[in-house]
Order: structure tokens, then C-alpha cells, then sequence
């Protein structure tokens, strides 16, 4: 189990196309700069979905795997629709996304829920490759291993769209998410991931974590900072 502060991944559905979202990216950058529960390690992601992207405004960050991943959530959470801005915690707790109250209550349970320790090690640079070591302790059910690329910080000059004028800023911006392997029940895993120069250009953050099948609960997480 992990012995330092208790890892909470926490996910933004979110569009530079949706006038309701600002609030919610403001919200998300405040929770990963300045960390408000002890005993916690708030592990931001923003996610760009792209419905919105028809709407006079094509988000630059949008994807439509995101898009996917959060229609995942909607189905295994028997939601009506998906909809922006949603905040999903550790794969079990869902509301809008800059509702500050359930996020709070959300982080307040997961904190006291023991996670598996995941870790990054062994970086090393090998023909324009970053190859780095993950591995974990042993999971008390099957998990999938998931990798994730995020750009650290970006901001946007929004021209068109419901959020036309505005000058939007963004932290840990997903820009891929790659499933490299699985646990069983009572394995650990330990694997090489090998990642291009070109997704960790600039500063990108590595998330690395551990899901239930069906895209179902966090049971563990990490997250490192890279400089190309």
C-alpha cells in the first residue's frame, strides 16, 4: 500500500467550446496548486472532450478518445447523457465539475481509502525515446495499467464560440492516454514504457495509473514531471 499521502486521481471533462467550464478550470488548477487535503495528493487531469468543437470554436485540445472515455464513465455510472463540466473522482464520484462542495466531500472519502503504490523509475533517454520503469505493488483485484501524457500548462485566446474574448488557462491538458498492460488478482506489474520525445515535448507530466476493468475504480496512482 502506498505510504506517502494518499493518491486521488482526479478527471475533467471539460471544453474550450462550453461557457460553464472556465469556473471548473479555474477550480481544477486551484485543487493542483494548492493541494487542500491533508493526507491527499490531488492528481488533476483535464479532459478535452469534442461535442463542442461544432459550436463556432474548435478546441485545440479536444479529442474524440476523450470524448469515448467519458461516455465509458456515463454508461458504468447510469447517467441520462454525458455533459460539461464533469468531474469524475478516482472512478467512483461524479458531479459538475466546479462544484466545489461534492468535490470536497469526494476527496474527504477517498483519502481514507488505501491505495496500491505505483511508481515511475529508470528514465533514460534512448534514440529519441524516453523509456521509463513502472511498476507496483500487488493488487487485490485484476487492474489495468494506464498511461497518461499531459501537457503541464497551456492557455488559449478564444476567439468565436460561447467563450469568444476570453483568455483561457489550463493545467495538466491531456494529450494521450495509452492502456500498457494488466495486473491479476495478486500480481504486481512491472513493465519498460516507451515513450517519443515529440508527446513529452516542452513540460509534460506522466501519469501513471491503476483501474478496475470496464474503466471502474482508481486503486492506485503516480504522477512525475518531464523536461525534454
Amino acid at each position: 500500500m502506498s505510504a506517502g499521502p494518499t493518491p486521488i486521481l482526479v478527471e475533467l471533462f471539460t471544453s474550450e467550446g462550453c461557457s460553464d467550464c472556465p469556473p471548473a478550470d479555474t477550480f481544477l488548477r486551484t485543487l493542483d496548486s494548492t493541494q487542500p487535503i491533508p493526507g491527499a495528493q490531488l492528481i488533476v487531469i483535464e479532459e478535452h472532450v469534442d461535442y463542442w468543437d461544432d459550436g463556432g470554436w474548435r478546441d485545440p485540445f479536444s479529442s474524440h478518445a476523450f470524448t469515448l472515455r467519458q461516455g465509458d464513465y456515463v454508461n458504468r455510472m447510469h447517467l441520462a447523457s454525458a455533459y460539461t463540466p464533469q468531474m469524475v473522482v478516482d472512478g467512483v464520484y461524479q458531479f459538475v465539475g466546479s462544484d466545489r462542495r461534492s468535490a470536497l466531500k469526494a476527496f474527504e472519502s477517498e483519502r481514507s481509502n488505501p491505495k496500491i503504490e505505483v511508481r515511475i523509475t529508470s528514465a533514460k533517454l534512448e534514440n529519441d525515446r524516453t523509456i521509463l520503469h513502472v511498476d507496483t505493488d500487488a493488487v487485490p483485484v485484476k487492474a489495468e495499467v494506464l498511461v497518461a501524457i499531459a501537457a503541464d500548462r497551456a492557455d488559449t485566446q478564444v476567439l468565436k464560440g460561447e467563450n469568444g474574448g476570453r483568455h483561457l488557462e489550463h493545467v495538466a491538458i491531456l494529450k494521450s492516454l495509452e492502456r500498457v498492460g494488466k495486473a491479476e488478482k495478486g500480481e504486481a506489474f512491472s513493465k519498460d514504457v516507451s515513450i517519443s520525445a515529440k508527446a513529452l515535448a516542452q513540460m509534460s507530466r506522466v501519469i501513471v495509473f491503476l483501474q478496475e476493468p470496464s474503466q471502474g475504480k482508481i486503486l492506485g496512482a503516480t504522477v512525475e514531471l518531464f523536461k525534454n
